[in-house]
């Protein structure tokens, strides 16, 4: 392996090129960082595809309080209040600091900033882009930053194993390009890596989404945190395509309503309807197809109409698949949006792992809690973006500890993919769940997706109630608010204790 990026004593590895990647790369200057991307900058990573926006308590009847109270509320009892209101009190400056590297937000006659309502929201604060082109225009933004810093070094290539040096401290990265490995030195690295859905045959998430970032921090010790929450958009356009385009929260805040095959509304009885927390929505969408009942967002009408220049990103999803939302319901159902766990990290996205941080997705900082708030995802990984760089204190390393680099089985993808959507899915069971770890753990040494998909079994195995996202049928009640935390020690150590006890038992 061949070093590139000599100079470890200042340099940081960013890991991830979508906004939470791109934020910290950029927040860092004028530290020299080098960014890698799996993909070329643009393409590959889920921001691009955030459709609502990003939630900032910028409007006059509105408070940084409000935003909390209202991200603690759809958390179900893990939000973390300081966080919150922390991560609220961020919100005003990051919008101001997005307008100052170009990025053109929505704005209504006067020039006030256009804003919009999703659920569970107590105030109109969701700062908007091109309708419901947030994610592109941010990622737009952010990329045209980046690669107009000079204190950036952007690299395409794999991230595959970490590197230690000999006090124990991430020390940089080992990276794969066109089937070569190569080492990258530095004083940290961020992980800013993104989510899990590509582990449900049903998502909204890109390919790439299978938790190469989580795997990488298990491995090196770091602590997990609350893997099992997993949040399913109720409204994913249920049209055959893999992954799934999805059809914006906003369109409910805006009037759409979710209804059957006859037209009775699927959340009547519900309380806050269509407008109830995700997960609130998720589990009613997914009842009512057990029940054998198809679901539409019908927008049919004004809205329906209005939405090629309203909600011009899902006019041109429902063209391509043949459906003209002004006088068609959309087809919809639940699939796997976004991963409140992650790896656990502190007020400064530090892990328990010295010189390793992870940012937006990837990490667990408190805010989100069992349930994410809508539009609160861009918002958490511009805001620790300003965390890390500004705390980031990592020594020098010191010597770099030589190693043989495991390049990991790609695995079974498709079997894993059908097995957690139907074992570890909108509704869980303890026969399930033991089901799902007992098929992932002899691959999960070897194979990184297999390895975080049973952590996610796993911790909602052991949350034996239903809260937020983690539903359990045979555990429909609220516990102890309690977090769940694991390490890949802690994983094998049970691992063995149960092959010990069989043996035991073996006559």
């Amino acid at each position: 392996m061949n070093a590139i990026s000599p100079n470890a004593a200042d340099r940081v590895v960013v890991v991830g090129g979508g906004v939470a990647g791109l934020s910290v790369a950029l927040r860092l200057a004028p530290r020299p960082v080098t960014l890698l991307s799996a993909s070329p900058l643009g393409l590959g990573t889920a921001t691009g595809w955030a459709q609502g926006g990003i939630a900032a308590a910028v409007g006059a009847d509105d408070a940084a309080a409000l935003h909390a109270a209202d991200t603690e509320a759809a958390g179900a009892g893990l939000t973390e209040p300081d966080v919150a209101l922390r991560v609220a009190q961020e919100g005003p400056a990051l919008i101001d600091w997005l307008v100052r590297i170009g990025v053109p937000f929505d704005r209504t006659g006067d020039g006030a900033l256009a804003l919009g309502l999703e659920a569970a929201h107590g105030r109109r604060r969701i700062v908007r882009s091109g309708g419901d082109a947030t994610g592109a225009r941010v990622l737009e933004g952010l990329v045209r930053a980046v690669l107009a810093a000079p204190s950036i070094e952007v690299v395409t290539a794999r991230a595959c194993d970490l590197l230690r040096d000999t006090n124990g401290a991430v020390a940089g990265i080992v990276a794969e390009r066109d089937g070569a490995l190569f080492r990258i030195p530095a004083r940290a690295v961020v992980l800013a890596t993104g989510g899990v859905g590509a582990l449900y045959a049903a998502t909204t998430n890109p390919p790439g989404a299978v938790g190469r970032g989580l795997a990488l921090a298990a491995r090196a010790g770091a602590v997990m945190r609350d893997m099992e929450f997993v949040q399913f958009h109720p409204t994913a356009i249920a049209t055959g395509s893999d992954p799934m385009p999805l059809a914006t929260e906003a369109l409910r805040g805006e009037g759409a309503r979710l209804i059957d095959e006859t037209g009775a509304p699927v959340m009547a009885g519900i309380a806050g309807g269509d407008l109830a927390p995700r997960d609130v929505v998720a589990r009613g969408i997914f009842q009512a197809l057990q029940r054998g009942r198809t679901v539409y967002l019908d927008a049919r009408g004004t809205l329906g109409a209005a939405m090629p220049t309203r909600f011009p990103t899902v006019a041109g999803l429902c063209a391509g698949a043949g459906i003209d939302p002004a006088v068609q319901p959309i087809p919809v159902r639940p699939a796997a949006h976004y991963h409140m766990g992650g790896v656990k990290v502190d007020a400064h996205g530090a892990t328990s792992v010295p010189g390793l941080y992870a940012c937006g997705e990837v990490s667990s900082t408190g805010l989100h809690g069992a349930n994410r708030l809508a539009s609160n995802s861009l918002l958490e990984g511009l805001a620790y973006a300003r965390f890390i760089a500004d705390g980031l204190d990592a020594p020098p390393p010191a010597a770099i500890v030589p190693q043989a680099v495991t390049v990991r089985a790609s695995g079974d993808l498709p079997a894993i993919r059908t097995l957690m959507d139907r074992q570890v899915g909108v509704v869980r069971d303890a026969a399930g769940l033991a089901g799902a770890v007992a098929a992932l753990t002899p691959e999960a040494e070897s194979c990184d997706a297999a390895l975080v998909a049973l952590l996610i079994a796993r911790g909602a195995l052991e949350r034996q109630e239903s809260r937020g996202a983690h539903w359990r049928s045979d555990y429909p009640h609220l516990a102890a608010p309690v977090h769940t935390e694991t390490s890949l020690a802690e994983l094998r150590a049970a691992q063995s204790g149960r092959e010990a006890a069989k043996e035991a038992l073996t006559p």
